[in-house]
């Protein structure tokens, strides 16, 4: 924030200087003398099972805004990116094919992205179709229809249920996925599929988006069994083997939307 209001800063005196308002150029090194963010790291995630479990919990019981609190309803299921969810627009969706369709326009690698639709998915956008329907946006801002609901709110709802910047971030839910997809034996070129991280190779990249879809399809509704299968687990029998065994087992004959295959196993 700072480089960014001097740069602004910057602009300013650089304008007064050229059209003779002022002779003299004030403002020149400003950024230079700011000293320079440092990188980031890996961004905090909550992986462990048990604790998804309460963070879930306590996303389904929190009292904030509407859009607030289906966005993170939301977040779980399909972990996209942030920007990516909370510009999601009513057309991108197809309930008769069951899949969400990210343009490239949105998109951080600007390639198209299919997101398909769990059963729990779809559920809450009925819900919250009711809510914003009439509008372009699945979540407009609180101030204004044509703005979507900002980064921030986000992030605040997460502080004000108890999670902080050390224990949970929004791209957390990425990585709390790409994790636990990984422990219950997905394939991982299944998963970076779904994540939507850059194929250096195009060709690859083009066959890999049509050749793995069954099986994101697949996985996308288990996951959303697991996650609420998690979600009814009482924390006195929690047992993360269990769990993960007794799911593969109990949903082994049921598919999304009741077309889809089993799910592959790792070899």
């Amino acid at each position: 924030m700072p480089r960014r209001v001097a740069g602004i800063i910057d602009e300013v005196c650089r304008y007064a200087a050229d059209v003779g308002y002022t002779k003299n150029y004030i403002s020149y090194g400003l950024t230079r003398s700011l000293s320079r963010r440092a990188v980031k790291g890996h961004r905090t995630a909550i992986t462990d099972p048990e604790e998804v479990r309460h963070l879930l919990l306590d996303i389904d019981n929190y009292g904030g805004d509407i859009t607030t609190c289906y966005a993170l309803r939301l977040m779980p299921y399909v972990f996209v990116r942030s920007n990516e969810l909370r510009g999601a627009l009513w057309k991108e969706f197809d309930f008769e094919k069951h899949i969400w369709t990210i343009p490239a326009s949105r998109m951080k690698m600007r390639k198209e992205h299919v997101v398909p639709l769990s059963r729990q998915v779809e559920k809450l956008l009925r819900e919250l179709h009711r809510f914003t329907g009439e509008g372009e946006l699945l979540f407009p801002s609180c101030m204004s229809n044509t703005r979507c609901l900002t980064d921030v709110g986000l992030l605040n709802a997460l502080r004000r249920m108890g999670y902080s910047k050390d224990k949970m971030c929004i791209h957390g839910f990425r990585a709390m996925a790409s994790t636990l997809l990984n422990e219950l034996g997905y394939r991982p070129d299944v998963i970076e599929a779904q994540l939507a991280h850059e194929e250096k190779n195009a060709i690859r990249a083009a066959y890999n988006r049509a050749r793995y879809m069954p099986e994101r399809i697949t996985m996308m509704q288990e996951w959303a069994d697991w996650l609420d299968t998690l979600k009814s687990q009482k924390e006195s029998t929690f047992s993360r083997k269990k769990l993960s065994l007794s799911l593969s087992k109990d949903t082994a004959m049921q598919t999304p939307h009741e077309t889809n295959p089993r799910r592959p196993r790792a070899a």
